[in-house]
């Protein structure tokens, strides 16, 4: 009975003993994810880095002691209390982006780097804002991440980490001054109104006065035209007058010179001075006449017809 209760103990202690080495021959079969590294220590000390992909390990001697995601990590940063150089308190909080780039430094050289480089960034970022003042705080939000990323890089590269950006989430100033800041921006805001008001009124003036002088320069250019056609036409109507004037002279006294003329204008000239005396006859008028009418052939004898 002994026996068999020692040949019991014996079956379960074996027992446990494979069921031991089984568990330690699965744990030593190790799948890396794509992206991730194992860090091995072989009794106690570093050993190797486990690529992503399948890997054997010796039982009771290699173990994974860290497992390293080599992804981009997202790290709040809490909200902190800092003090610009017009010592006016306000509240900042903001996010880390980094990257593991060598996990046995991420391992080793490092506790915890992601809890150092909030505990970084905080110090490094209440620092910078001691150095500027409160209106500059705003405006420079992108070169305090830029300086919060130097300083941060340039310690987490011991711990294999790349810091590659710092972004401030939220700025917040106290209330009070929080309440002047909107009364500023509200007052800058109707002097732009009325700034642009005035210049829109000014814009308009000149834009109406422009047009007025347009129409009076088109008015005095469409007179001063006209007045051009019309002296040009009657130079041209005087022009041609005279033209025809000389031609009719020409041809009066071309007509004189031929056989006869001398007479035929004789005849014309009697004939006009008798209607004149009968028209001024007519008329109730008394004509006192210095010569004989009946010797009107002697009067015309004496014009002088040679031309």
């Amino acid at each position: 009975m002994r026996l068999s209760m020692d040949v019991l103990f014996f079956n379960i202690v074996i027992g446990f003993i494979f069921i031991y080495i089984l568990i330690a021959l699965v744990k030593s079969l190790r799948l890396v994810p794509a992206r991730s590294e194992y860090i091995v220590e072989r009794f106690g000390k570093y050993h190797l880095t486990l690529k992503a992909g399948f890997h054997f390990l010796f039982p009771f001697v290699d173990n994974v002691a860290y497992i390293q995601d080599l992804k981009e990590h997202t790290i709040d940063v809490p909200p902190q209390r800092c003090f610009t150089k017009d010592e006016i308190q306000v509240e900042m909080d903001g996010v880390i982006y980094l990257q593991v780039f060598d996990s046995q430094k991420a391992s080793y050289g490092i506790t915890d780097f992601q809890y150092a480089a909030i505990q970084l960034a905080q110090t490094t970022t209440r620092a910078i804002v001691g150095t500027l003042e409160l209106d500059r705080t705003f405006e420079e939000r992108e070169a305090i991440s830029g300086k919060v990323v130097a300083v941060l890089d340039e310690a987490a590269t011991k711990w294999g980490v790349k810091i590659l950006r710092f972004e401030i989430k939220n700025l917040v100033p106290p209330e009070s001054v929080r309440q002047s800041m909107e009364k500023q921006v509200t007052a800058e805001r109707n002097r732009r109104a009325i700034l642009q008001k005035s210049v829109g009124e000014k814009q308009s003036l000149i834009n109406t006065s422009e047009g007025l002088m347009s129409e009076l320069i088109n008015k005095s250019e469409g007179e001063m035209e006209k007045r051009i056609n019309e002296a040009s036409g009657k130079a041209s109507e005087i022009l041609a007058l005279g033209e025809a004037t000389a031609e009719s002279i020409a041809k009066i006294a071309m007509a004189i010179n031929a056989p006869g003329g001398k007479e035929a204008v004789k005849l014309e000239l009697g004939q006009k001075y008798i209607k004149s005396l009968t028209k001024l006859k007519g008329n109730g008028n008394k004509v006192i006449m210095g010569a004989n009418l009946a010797d009107m052939k002697e009067m015309l004898k004496g014009l002088d017809l040679d031309i």
